[in-house]
Parts: C-alpha cells; sequence; structure tokens
C-alpha cells in the first residue's frame, strides 16, 4: 500500500502547479478522519502565504438559469486570456454515499479538457449555504497551486445560497428568462449580496423577454443598498449557449475587482470574511465537542424528551446543555 504524501510534499507539489496534488491536497482537508483533519491544518497552515492572488468569483441561481453552460463559457474566455481558471462546482449530495450526484465534469466538458482549467466537484454533504463544508479551505488551495481565477459554483437551490457571498470578491446571480414572477420573487434574498445580475439565455425567442427581465433588475437593484460604496451592482445580458456576451461578463467582473481594490475595499472585505470563518469553525467545533461528550449526550438525550413531550422550553434545555457542558470544561 502506497504511503500516503506528506504534509512538505503536497506543499512542494502545490507550489509546482501539480494537479493530482491538488486534488490530494482538497481530499485531505475534506476528511473528517482526526488524523487527516490535523494533517490538513498543517498543510493550510503552510500555503497560507501563497494565497490571496486570485479573483474569488461566486456564482449562484436556480436550477434551468444555465450556471454550468455559463462558467464553462466565461472559463473558456478566461482561459483564453492566458489566466489559470480553478472551478469548484459544489453538488447536492447522495442521501445513500454522501458523494457529489451531478458531476460537473460531463457538464463542462469542454472547459474540462482545457489545459489552464481545473474542475472540482465537491459533495454538499447536507452543508446550508450552497456551498461544501471545506469549500474555502479548498479555494485557498487552489490560489496556492497558482491559479487566477476560483469560481465557486453552489448547488442552486434557492434562497439558502448566501454563504458564498462569505468567501468571494464578487458574488453573482444568473438568472434566465421565463422562470415567472414566483420564481423571481423568492431570490430577494440572494439579490441584495448579487453585485452582479447575470441574465442567461438572451437570445432568439427569448431576447426581449430577457430584455425585460433585465431592466426589471436594474430597477430593483437601485432600491437597494450597496454592499460596498466603490462599487454599484451591475446587469449584464448574455447567452452562454451562444457564447455572445461573454466578453462584457468578464469585462464587468475585472471592473468590479478594480473599484474595489482603487478603494481598499477588497482587503477589508477579506479580513472580515476571515474572521467570521474563524467563528463559524468555532461554532462548529464546539457544537461537535458538546455531541461527541459522553456525559453531555446523556443529558443531551432526557432534555430531548422533556422538549419534545412539552414539558420544557428549548431555550431553558439549551441553557442547561450549555451550562453542564462549560462546567466540565
Amino acid at each position: 500500500m502506497t504511503a500516503a504524501p506528506s504534509e512538505d510534499d503536497l506543499l512542494h507539489a502545490l507550489a509546482a502547479g501539480d494537479r493530482r496534488a491538488l486534488a490530494r491536497a482538497i481530499t485531505l482537508v475534506e476528511s473528517r478522519r482526526p488524523e487527516d483533519i490535523r494533517r490538513a491544518h498543517a498543510l493550510l497552515d503552510a500555503v497560507l502565504p501563497k494565497t490571496g492572488r486570485a479573483r474569488r468569483i461566486g456564482v449562484s441561481g436556480p436550477p434551468g438559469a444555465g450556471k454550468s453552460t455559463l462558467i464553462e463559457a466565461l472559463g473558456l474566455h478566461v482561459t483564453g486570456l492566458g489566466l489559470k481558471l480553478a472551478v469548484l462546482a459544489v453538488d447536492p449530495s447522495s442521501t445513500r454515499s454522501g458523494g457529489s450526484i451531478l458531476g460537473d465534469k460531463t457538464r463542462m466538458a469542454e472547459l474540462a479538457q482545457a489545459p489552464l482549467a481545473y474542475i472540482r466537484p465537491s459533495p454538499s454533504r447536507g452543508a446550508l449555504g450552497g456551498v461544501a463544508e471545506r469549500t474555502r479551505e479548498a479555494m485557498l488551495l487552489c490560489e496556492a497551486a497558482g491559479f487566477d481565477v476560483v469560481i465557486v459554483e453552489t448547488v442552486g437551490v434557492g434562497q439558502s445560497e448566501v454563504a458564498v457571498a462569505d468567501m468571494v470578491d464578487l458574488f453573482a446571480l444568473i438568472l434566465a428568462p421565463g422562470g415567472g414572477d414566483e420564481l423571481q420573487g423568492i431570490k430577494r434574498g440572494i439579490v441584495e449580496l448579487a453585485e452582479l445580475v447575470i441574465v442567461n439565455k438572451a437570445d432568439g425567442d427569448l431576447i426581449g423577454t430577457a430584455q425585460h427581465l433585465a431592466a426589471e433588475y436594474v430597477a430593483a437593484l437601485s432600491l437597494l443598498r450597496p454592499l460596498s460604496p466603490a462599487w454599484k451592482p451591475e446587469v449584464v445580458l448574455c447567452s452562454a449557449l451562444a457564447r455572445e456576451g461573454i466578453a462584457e461578463v468578464w469585462a464587468t467582473m475585472e471592473r468590479q475587482r478594480a473599484a474595489l481594490e482603487g478603494a481598499g475595499e477588497l482587503a477589508r472585505r477579506r479580513r472580515g470574511q476571515a474572521r467570521d470563518w474563524l467563528w463559524r469553525q468555532v461554532s462548529e467545533g464546539v457544537v461537535a465537542a458538546l455531541r461527541a461528550d459522553a456525559g453531555t449526550r446523556a443529558l443531551a438525550q432526557a432534555l430531548e424528551a422533556q422538549v419534545e413531550a412539552g414539558t420544557l422550553s428549548t431555550a431553558a434545555a439549551a441553557d442547561r446543555l450549555i451550562a453542564a457542558f462549560r462546567t466540565k470544561a
């Protein structure tokens, strides 16, 4: 049996742009084995100085909007400019295996063959917010491997697609004409976080409908407070299938990045994201430790029974559980 590569071996291979090393490194950070977690932390600490230079882009949108088709068209445009592109595609998880069930390498077949592109599907494993548990860490590894652009494609299941906005420089929302007012209405929470709205499928008989949808979102965005005083969200029309308007989409993304950099907002945003991610990790770790503690687990089962029976409020039960865990700690 071949021994697993050491953190130093992975680090050197990543710095050299080794794709297999990148795949192994991402698998390592996604692992839940205690020994792998320790190794992953050491690797991430080591690569941090080599991160931070890539463009970080999040892409979301409802099913049928053409996210994968647009990312492929955009990716081919970006790699055509000589930039290295990594796509972290978060897929819904199989309820049986926990694995990825859609497989973006098959949906982006042409981009998958591009020498400067790398596509990594990851299962969401039930994580909320449309991203996988270790998407942020995988993004850092891609940066350490020398990628110039990292695109995170979310699951795309509805209004919960907001966690990606907390780890990228630009959150782009993809829409398609003909979705109906009801479908468009459920995405307000996402729209408030989007700094770029891309109306896809603006071709053929749908051009008029796409233009009307774009005008509606221009009006809607004008009523929302921008996330940054340096950038006012924009709406762009394109057809990913016909490869039309893709250059304009990329040019808008570049202008947004330049605006944030010029105002010093990009560095401030990334610092805030790192701080928020720290406390999210702390919260997850505390809950995991609480659930793993045998004594607390017994108390939790008793409190759950009382809550289910309606004899104890959830707030009181939570306070008792936290107090017991704190005392033991």
